[in-house]
């Protein structure tokens, strides 16, 4: 499973973000990383240089083997509550996902 990470030019990537993001996503889905091919996170802040409530968005896309990709979205205060937001949204639809899967 690969793991990139995006930002938009109001948020740094720095490599110590990236390690962060990366490690939440791996333990995070695991159990899920055989069926995955890649998983894209864009973290961007939609106020820029202005304060705002939620402002900070992160954006998953995880690529499945033989699937359509699945997509989810989590605003917060700031990026590491919208990474952990959207992992946990992530793991959910990834458990639905395949859990029809299982069924079928």
């Amino acid at each position: 499973m690969d793991v990139l990470v995006n930002t938009d030019s109001s948020v740094e990537n720095t490599a110590a973000l990236s390690e962060h993001v990366e490690s939440n996503l791996r333990s995070a889905l695991e159990r899920f990383a055989s069926r995955l091919t890649r998983v894209e996170v864009h973290l961007s802040d939609e106020n820029s240089h202005k304060h705002g409530a939620d402002d900070k968005r992160c954006v998953i896309e995880a690529r499945i083997a033989g699937r359509q990709p699945t997509a989810v979205t989590h605003n917060a205060p700031d990026i590491d509550k919208a990474v952990a937001g959207a992992v946990d949204k992530l793991k959910r639809a990834l458990d639905t996902v395949f859990g029809k899967l299982a069924t079928h």
